[in-house]
């Protein structure tokens, strides 16, 4: 399976604390990888730092071979790389329908009333009056309308109803399958297994784990399996 994304030697330091010690990781193409691991293990510092919103301290970054470990959050974002952040990261003071039209190719919102029925009937409503899961399906349903092809989720199911957090997957598993790349950060990985190809585990700034779902999930003491 070929490489879309590459972090090597990657370090990140908050003033005297270092966050990343090093790590090593491989993200294949049109593949779902989930980066798990408890609160303060690195893995939102990392995604960050795949973002561009935070700068290593060392370390490369390649995504399709180009070095991009110096480039600005803008540059990446207008290069095909999204981030959607813990609770979605939805314009609030905007209507579900404006926030769609901002990312729709071309103006058509269909393929995310498709895969999110309920946004028909919440189009005049401002974002931030949607529920959590409304507000996730909605931020989802933004990158089905963009043409990125790297995809960054963190906490994607945080504090939904398992019904909603499953639909969610099934979209993200289909974002996937449309040859774009998806890298998740779960704490709560239930649903982030079942979906990904590929696991690694981070505590302390440091990878515990690499490899598939069903050896991170038949490890001895492995914490998270639901």
């Amino acid at each position: 399976m070929p490489i879309a994304l590459s972090v090597t030697g990657l370090r990140v330091r908050y003033g005297p604390i270092e966050a990343l010690h090093g790590v090593d990781l491989e993200f294949p193409a049109g593949a779902v990888t989930a980066l798990v691991g408890r609160n303060g293990s690195g893995r939102s510092t990392l995604l960050n730092t795949l973002a561009g919103l935070v700068r290593p301290s060392a370390g490369r970054v390649l995504w399709n071979g180009a070095d991009i470990t110096g480039w600005p959050a803008d540059r990446r974002a207008r290069a095909g790389l999204m981030l959607i952040p813990e609770r979605g990261g939805v314009f609030a003071g905007l209507s579900v329908a404006d926030n769609l039209k901002l990312f729709a190719d071309g103006g058509d919102i269909g393929p995310a009333l498709t895969a999110f029925p309920i946004l028909a009937d919440r189009l005049t409503q401002k974002a931030g009056t949607l529920s959590g899961g409304e507000q996730q399906m909605l931020a989802v349903g933004r990158a089905l309308l963009t043409p990125a092809k790297l995809l960054l989720l963190d906490e994607l199911s945080q504090g939904l109803a398992p019904r909603v957090a499953a639909r969610l997957y099934e979209v993200v598993t289909t974002l996937a399958d449309a040859d774009r790349t998806v890298i998740l950060v779960e704490q709560h990985t239930g649903e982030a297994l079942d979906r990904a190809e590929v696991v690694y585990a981070l505590s302390r700034g440091t990878i515990t784990f690499r490899g598939d779902p069903t050896e991170y999930r038949n490890r001895p003491n492995t914490p998270h399996r639901t």
